[in-house]
């Protein structure tokens, strides 16, 4: 779990990091109000522990922008000037507790735990989509799907943000799908598979001519999706130098193809999606802040699998009986135990990992029951991964974890290449490249 510290004290920031960092939570500083809303808009955190005076800034002004972003994510004041009054306005607002300085370390987690409970135990708003193939009911995707039905309702701009593999695509096709324009076109876009030189016009088309060495015309992405939905997958891999068109046709809702100063009308809705923290690419200037301001209307967090676990379970039976109706095999059922450590597995490569597993272990199993040695077995060359999370080395486990992941997959797919990319559900060209920054050579194969 996520907890976000807000306090312009330091001291304060690093002892409260420290106790939550004891207590196996995960905790983030922040030591103003404004760099914390920034961030606010791209991430839910489990509880946020907020000062109520951060220089200049009133803190109770930041808890009223919180609750407008996320109205039920519980919130802790913290006060060196605490008074019956300041308490009281600060519960109106809905914070759940209050702490005074100098804090207490027994009294910090209580307030942490009774909070986290405390949102644990919230009902869950009413979720209504017509059209609904995620999988799960952890509070973590409730809270996903709840955002989707929110989103579908209405013709704003979504930013999606998840890891490889917790299903951004599933999640943008969900939204369509319950919108107005369903009846419409459905458009996807992988920006990280297509070379800069081909999407523009991949995007927005062009004309026969000479200027182009076309001979033909051809219509672009934005023209196809006319009147529905563009998902633009990975959408911080696209060149700075399209980001700035794309920007433009949002603002103007027009376009002019490659070769051509007609200009070419649109009404298009446009859902964006990436794997990689935004404001990083956009301080390494990869990434246009305008266009970011103008997407990110509805950001939707899908959590990684190791952050639903209550899910696996569920997940685990549809892909058992996917793979045994998709593979004309005999029923297999899966053991508890079996079950259980398919749980506590890392799941570097989140749905799409799993979903490969289980796959394998239908395929592989001779015995109509998976039993825990077959799921152990399925899962040995991720024992140094392992390793590194026990050690603390988040990146380089992740590393490890995902060449594991891959060259179990080229294995399974003898070598093969396309079938591997297509099991990944990534492009060919995208595989290629991981291969070569994880150091995986075409003698490990084999191996």
């Amino acid at each position: 779990m996520r907890i976000f510290i807000v306090d312009d004290e330091p001291e304060i920031r690093k002892s409260l990091q420290d106790i939550l960092g004891d207590e196996n939570y995960e905790a983030e500083q922040f030591s103003s109000g404004k760099n914390f809303l920034k961030h606010l808009k791209i991430e839910r955190p489990s509880l946020v522990l907020l000062d109520v005076w951060l220089g200049k800034e009133d803190g109770l002004v930041i808890l009223d922008e919180i609750k407008k972003i996320y109205p039920t994510v519980p919130v802790v004041m913290i006060s060196g000037h605490g008074t019956i009054e300041l308490a009281v306005q600060a519960t109106k607002k809905g914070a759940l507790n209050f702490l005074e300085k100098p804090l207490s370390i027994a009294k910090v987690l209580e307030a942490v735990e009774e909070a986290l409970a405390y949102s644990e135990r919230s009902e869950a708003p009413e979720i209504k989509l017509e059209s609904d193939e995620i999988l799960g009911n952890s509070p973590a995707i409730q809270k996903v799907k709840f955002s989707i039905a929110q989103a579908a309702a209405t013709n704003a701009r979504v930013f999606i943000y998840g890891e490889n593999g917790t299903g951004k695509e599933l999640v943008a096709k969900t939204i369509f799908k319950n919108s107005k324009r369903k009846d419409q076109p459905f458009v996807e876009v992988n920006c990280a598979a297509l070379p800069e030189e081909l999407i523009e016009s991949e995007l927005f088309g062009y004309v026969k001519g000479a200027f182009t060495g076309a001979t033909d015309t051809r219509i672009g992405k934005f023209e196809a999706a006319n009147g529905g939905t563009l998902f633009l997958d990975e959408i911080c891999d696209m060149s700075l130098s399209t980001q700035a068109k794309v920007l433009r046709i949002l603002q103007e809702q027009r376009f002019e193809k490659l070769g051509s100063t007609e200009q070419v009308s649109v009404d298009v809705r446009i859902i964006a999606a990436t794997n990689i923290p935004v404001e990083e690419a956009i301080k390494e200037g990869k990434f246009r802040e305008d266009l970011y301001y103008r997407l990110n209307v509805i950001p939707i967090v899908i959590p990684p699998l190791r952050d639903r676990k209550s899910d696996i379970p569920l997940l685990v039976d549809h892909y058992v009986r996917q793979t045994i109706a998709e593979n004309n095999l005999s029923p297999k059922i899966i053991e508890k135990e079996a079950v259980s450590i398919l749980e506590n597995h890392f799941w570097p490569g989140n749905i799409r990992e799993l979903k490969n597993v289980v796959e394998r272990l239908c395929i592989m199993t001779v015995s109509d029951i998976i039993r825990a040695q077959d799921v152990k077995d399925s899962m040995t060359g991720f024992v140094k991964a392992n390793d590194l999370v026990e050690k603390g080395d988040f990146k380089k486990a992740k590393e490890e974890f995902e060449k594991q992941y891959i060259l179990k997959t080229l294995q399974t797919n003898e070598g093969n290449v396309s079938k591997t990319s297509k099991a990944l559900g990534i492009e060919r060209s995208h595989l290629y490249r991981k291969m070569k920054s994880l150091g995986i050579q075409a003698e490990d194969i084999h191996d």
